[in-house]
């Protein structure tokens, strides 16, 4: 049974109508048969090596929850997470450094998200141990520990410093600004190693650095990441890109140098450029099939072609790319009693909310929802929830006369749905059909 702070943390954002940050293995559907290899793929990582996953699947199927999930999966496992999402303007793929930056700002640890400076601090600590364990420094002696700590360092980094000593001589110049007491410094420097690129440049004459990180900077320098998390003991680092569809919908110079971005870095995980770590795609049929996705690079669809011409049931979970199941009714419905039980679980009245809120009624909530958004039931579980959590379930509990067949009608504004939801809502009656119709010149 979960403990009662994490069930009320999802129960809380499902009332909100946003997606859990943690708990997501409780409301998980059909993604039991991904778990065992998954869990496989992750041990290969820790040992060293680097992996790349590709998932597919229509949109509203659950492929952001998916990566979520993974993510979360992954963090009890020990390893770091980030996710991004392609976008031309934000985080377009073939600038590494803008797709560095965000892996920063988004990277998250068992201790919680933001945990760039954290990772880094706590790297420094595991050095200046590794230092004393070895037995030839005198802890009190906070100058050769300062000494000796930097070598360490230099020793670990020893790889990404012949590429990209800049990024070495950061580190070494801010945990010097700590030492000193200098914080404004120190911060500078630690946004400067993260990707930033409004740091001032009194701040990096401190280092003796230059510029901002550029594109191949930032590659070395995510493999200087990566150096550093295994040295502080995590098992690496699982990397989401997330809806990476969106590439098609970008300018025909921008697409394909994003897709071409993409097949670089398979080709360097392949070769052992990243060890420790794990990249996973989303994306939708159409970019993996369609000409305006993987197809228009052939070594890219090369190295993304997967079978499906059998049976979803005969999948290689283990296969570059994977395919998630269609979230149909039932799923919908599975997921509504995964959340009634959780529900109940922490009330007082349990039984009077699995029995006013049960089986059928979940169901006929989940036809109602579904078509109110036009029969699509992937677009349907964030409103579907919602409804179910604070209209229904909370009113069971405080209200011992509560009746949802009763005392509730669903209703469905359009303030509370988003662009997509809206858009696949469409046209509920004749008075939402806009028609087009050209001035009558006679009129």
């Amino acid at each position: 049974m979960p403990a009662p702070s994490r069930r009320d943390e999802v129960i809380g954002a499902l009332r909100r109508g946003t997606v859990p940050e943690s708990g997501l293995d409780l409301l998980a559907v059909g993604l039991d048969g991904f778990a065992p290899t998954l869990t496989e793929e992750l041990a290969t990582i820790r040992t060293g090596r680097g992996l790349f996953k590709a998932v597919r699947g229509e949109y509203g199927c659950g492929k952001t929850f998916f990566g979520r999930w993974l993510q979360e999966h992954a963090r009890t496992l020990g390893f770091a997470t980030s996710e991004i999402q392609a976008s031309e303007t934000e985080t377009p793929l073939h600038r590494m450094e803008t797709v560095y930056r965000r892996v920063c700002e988004r990277l998250t640890t068992s201790e919680g998200d933001g945990a760039f400076r954290g990772v880094i601090d706590g790297w420094f600590y595991t050095l200046e141990q590794d230092v004393l364990i070895d037995g030839r420094i005198d802890p009190g002696d906070a100058s050769a520990l300062v000494a000796a700590t930097d070598r360490l360092m230099e020793q670990r980094l020893a790889d990404v410093t012949r590429v990209a000593p800049a990024f070495s001589a950061a580190l070494r110049a801010y945990r010097q600004a700590l030492l000193r007491d200098e914080p404004a410094i120190a911060e500078g420097l630690m946004a400067w190693v993260s990707g930033q690129p409004t740091v001032g440049a009194a701040v990096k004459r401190v280092a003796g650095i230059q510029g901002a990180i550029d594109h191949f900077g930032a590659t070395s320098f995510l493999a200087g990441l990566l150096t550093i998390l295994r040295d502080s003991g995590y098992a690496g680092l699982v990397l989401v890109l997330d809806e990476v569809e969106t590439l098609q919908r970008m300018r025909g110079d921008t697409r394909d140098k994003g897709l071409n971005a993409l097949r670089q870095w398979l080709d360097e995980i392949d070769t052992g450029r990243f060890p420790g770590l794990y990249l996973l795609v989303t994306g939708t049929p159409a970019f993996f099939d369609g000409p305006q996705g993987a197809q228009r690079l052939p070594p890219l669809s090369q190295r993304l072609h997967t079978d499906f011409a059998t049976a979803a049931r005969f999948d290689n979970p283990r296969a570059v790319q994977i395919r998630l199941p269609g979230f149909g009714l039932e799923s919908l419905c599975e997921v509504g009693r995964k959340v009634r039980d959780l529900y109940a679980d922490q009330s007082k009245v349990a039984e009077r909310i699995r029995a006013a809120a049960d089986d059928a009624y979940l169901a006929d909530l989940a036809t109602a929802v579904t078509g109110q958004l036009g029969g699509r039931v992937g677009i349907a579980p964030r409103v579907y929830l919602k409804k179910l959590v604070a209209d229904v379930l909370d009113r069971i509990d405080q209200f011992p006369d509560f009746d949802p067949r009763v005392h509730y009608a669903l209703t469905v504004a359009e303030s509370e749905l988003t662009p997509t939801e809206r858009a696949a809502r469409g046209a509920l009656g004749v008075d939402d059909i806009q028609l087009d119709v050209p001035p009558d010149p006679q009129l």
